[in-house]
């Protein structure tokens, strides 16, 4: 309020920033509760040093930061994008805690005083908070300016975080399957369990504009327990309907590898559905692997491995594993992240880089899939190249359950169609 005031009677104009720094529970479970203060202090006077003397900073709940910029002549766009750039590498900066290096990250929200809906400070400050929802639900790092189209999305994710726990209950959200194929053979290696949000009233609600929500709302742990349960029920399915699915791939996020029940869960649910752990897959993003010293974490995937489930290490590219965490977490295969397959077939640069990646993993005794195949130059420069697994669109794209027996049966038509052309062609 004061920043308004002063900003009207010198003719200049203010702006309100939120941060919300990512990881300071992880430090907790690490070091102690004391940790958690020790780095947001840090963060603090970072952040401090950073501004103008008559910024203000302040704490709001849950470890945020907000601050009330003082006015300045140029409140605009590129000035507060540049702000709050400075602020999350501010957050970013490691931190020195009993000797080991620890390393936060974060989103920022900022509203201008002219996209203010109300000419309060509370407005100001509660529309920065909107635009850091906003900026969370586009993952870490994000940055977001307040609009008047932003509240509504923000509504209306709100309203479908009321009904998550409902739709988890009901089963509204299912699993739909991606196949896998063998470049050598053609034949299905497996599918992947990607969540779908079938909704009564909206339609089918993609992943990107729920999953945040779900880990906002803290179900992610009921979320994965779900597609588990129906990621093997459909591989019991398939059995019964005759049709071989080697295995099927679920998504695993570090809040569920850090749960010191997981393997004995995981052991339990195979168990119940009488199958060999070497039919399900567990999916593990490279960014967890290359970040994770936590020890259950550690300790969780070198049990299953053990246990004989598949560790695939997914967007391989993207969060810089190196080579002792991939041995450390006895993974199985690469996952080529999509944008190093993306136009691999007529860019050479692209098949130089997928090329390394194959040489490094065939050194390691690694298997490898490339994600988000799209076209068939690219399925056949990657069979060329060497990789032994391909998935994506050009494909097929995710399914519910009950259409893939029939693209399974159909593709297998595809394969026999085309061994019987070879075989009167020579």
């Amino acid at each position: 309020d004061a920043a308004l005031a002063q900003g009207r009677a010198s003719g200049k104009a203010t702006a309100a920033l939120v941060l919300a720094p990512e990881g300071l529970p992880d430090l907790a479970d690490r070091f102690g509760p004391e940790a958690q203060d020790i780095a947001l202090r840090r963060v603090v006077d970072r952040l401090s040093a950073a501004l103008r003397d008559d910024d203000v900073l302040g704490q709001l709940v849950d470890g945020r930061l907000a601050i009330a910029l003082s006015p300045m002549r140029r409140a605009d766009l590129e000035t507060l994008l540049q702000i709050s750039g400075r602020a999350l590498d501010a957050l970013r900066e490691p931190i020195t805690i009993d000797g080991t290096t620890a390393y936060l990250s974060g989103s920022a929200g900022f509203c201008l005083q002219s996209r203010c809906p109300d000419p309060t400070g509370a407005a100001l400050l509660a529309a920065a908070e909107t635009a850091l929802s906003e900026a969370q639900s586009n993952g870490t790092g994000a940055i977001r300016a307040y609009s008047a189209e932003m509240q509504k999305a923000v509504s209306r994710r709100h309203d479908l975080r009321e009904e998550l726990a409902t739709a988890l209950e009901t089963r509204q959200i299912r699993p739909w399957f991606q196949p896998q194929i063998s470049t050598d053979t053609g034949q299905v290696t497996g599918f992947e369990a990607l969540a779908r949000w079938a909704h009564p009233q909206r339609g089918l609600i993609p992943p990107v504009d729920f999953l945040g929500i779900v880990l906002q709302a803290g179900l992610s742990s009921r979320l994965t327990d779900e597609m588990l349960f129906q990621a093997l029920s459909a591989l019991r399915a398939w059995d019964q309907a005759g049709v071989h699915v080697p295995s099927v791939g679920v998504n695993f996020s570090d809040q569920e590898l850090r749960d010191p029940e997981l393997v004995d869960r995981i052991r339990w649910e195979l168990d119940r559905f009488s199958l060999a752990p070497q039919r399900l897959t567990i999916e593990i993003l490279e960014t967890v692997v290359s970040g994770a010293d936590d020890d259950v974490i550690t300790r969780n995937i070198a049990a299953l491995a053990q246990l004989g489930c598949g560790i695939d290490l997914d967007d391989f590219g993207t969060g810089h594993a190196s080579i002792s965490s991939i041995r450390r977490f006895t993974v199985r295969r690469l996952k080529i992240d999509r944008s190093f397959v993306t136009r691999v077939d007529r860019d050479r640069e692209q098949q130089n880089l997928v090329a390394a990646i194959l040489s490094m993993a065939e050194r390691l005794n690694l298997e490898t899939l490339a994600e988000g195949v799209e076209t068939a130059g690219e399925h056949a420069m990657l069979a060329q190249l060497g990789c032994g697994h391909v998935q994506g669109f050009g494909i097929a794209r995710p399914m519910p359950f009950e259409d893939t027996i029939g693209w399974i049966h159909r593709h297998r038509e595809k394969l026999a169609q085309a061994a019987s052309l070879g075989r009167q062609a020579g």
